[in-house]
């Protein structure tokens, strides 16, 4: 069946699926009066040409939806809790929902799974939405600006379209920082464990490090770069790789602090100690870097106050007021603690 031109309504599709106006509405509202073969054959009608629906009146509140990929982790859960508490504050309800990654091997979400998820979002009323860490396809951007929903990413997981608004942090000059503490300790044999290649933050975090290495002359073998996710697990497989190089590290930056616990499970399963034989930076600056052992010395992201500004600017989009800027950075900072001392601290504390 060819995909209807122009203006897909509520009458085009009653004509393709052979039913009338009112039968579709009732499949809309998930009416019960309509027989399961009539459903299925109107469900795949509005799938397969992308209908998405009119927005509802506006409510007495307004509702935000807050969609991530993938597990929610230590990250998450700080920026999370920044777009609830400024919800809170402005007086609008946040809905938290699961936005599935695409299937394996693809680049674009069917036209059918993305008409659907924006059928579910203006059902719903929602006035804007938001998404953490999140990967949208050309399907997904073009339905959202159709039904006219406001978007705020947060750390897109890929370089964002230059219309799309977004959120972080001083990326590049934290990966800066975070080398160039290595560096200043007497570090030279530093490596890298990251996210995502097409990640835009993981990309600048990446670039700060390479930069700070290249002030000072000092060589990144292509063995000491490790791309993957920002999970715990991904810090594992990555600072096993790095530590049963003949030429092992003396410092690894993690590209988040789960990265990095990972990283010191894998130096704790070879003997080596942090920081004695092994330093190790962060970044975010979450929960669980306080709660490493030892504590982390990491980067601190502004995650709540991230999640704010992404919650403050949704708002304003949905008002139909213009924005200063298409992409907000909030100031990253070093925190100090127990995970990064100078190379060679072990034999020396030995001799």
């Amino acid at each position: 069946m060819p995909r209807l031109k122009g203006r897909v309504t509520l009458a085009t599709v009653a004509g393709t699926a052979g039913v009338s106006v009112a039968t579709v509405s009732k499949v809309l509202n998930g009416r019960s009066d309509v027989s399961p073969a009539t459903r299925a054959r109107v469900q795949e009608v509005l799938e397969r040409h992308g209908y998405v629906g009119r927005r509802p009146e506006p409510t007495e509140r307004d509702t935000i939806e807050l969609f991530y990929q993938g597990v929610v982790n230590a990250y998450s859960v700080e920026v999370i809790q920044g777009v609830v508490e400024a919800g809170k504050t402005a007086g609008v309800d946040v809905v938290l929902t699961s936005h599935p990654k695409h299937p394996p091997g693809t680049v674009a979400s069917s036209p059918g799974r993305t008409a659907s998820w924006m059928r579910q979002l203006i059902g719903s009323g929602r006035r804007a939405a938001i998404g953490i860490t999140s990967e949208l396809s050309d399907a997904d951007l073009a339905a959202l600006a159709r039904a006219r929903l406001p978007l705020v990413v947060i750390d897109p997981a890929n370089t964002p379209e230059p219309g799309i608004v977004s959120v972080g942090s001083t990326n590049f000059a934290g990966g800066m920082a975070a080398t160039q503490h290595l560096l200043s300790l007497g570090h030279r044999r530093i490596a890298y464990v990251g996210g995502p290649p097409t990640s835009g933050c993981n990309q600048a975090r990446m670039s700060g490090y390479r930069s700070a290495m290249e002030a000072v002359g000092a060589d990144v073998p292509a063995d000491y770069v490790w791309l993957s996710d920002f999970l715990y697990d991904d810090g594992l497989a990555g600072g096993t790789k790095l530590l049963d190089l003949r030429d092992r590290p003396t410092a690894i930056f993690a590209g988040s602090d789960e990265v990095a616990l990972g990283i010191l499970e894998a130096a704790r399963a070879r003997g080596l100690r942090v920081p004695e034989d092994l330093s190790v930076v962060g970044f975010d600056d979450t929960e669980v870097a306080r709660l490493a052992s030892p504590p982390l010395t990491t980067v601190r992201q502004p995650l709540r106050e991230m999640g704010a500004v992404a919650l403050r600017t949704a708002l304003q989009l949905a008002a139909g007021e213009q924005v200063a800027s298409h992409h907000v950075e909030l100031a990253t900072s070093l925190i100090i603690r127990g995970s990064a001392a100078p190379p060679g601290l072990s034999s020396v504390a030995a001799s």
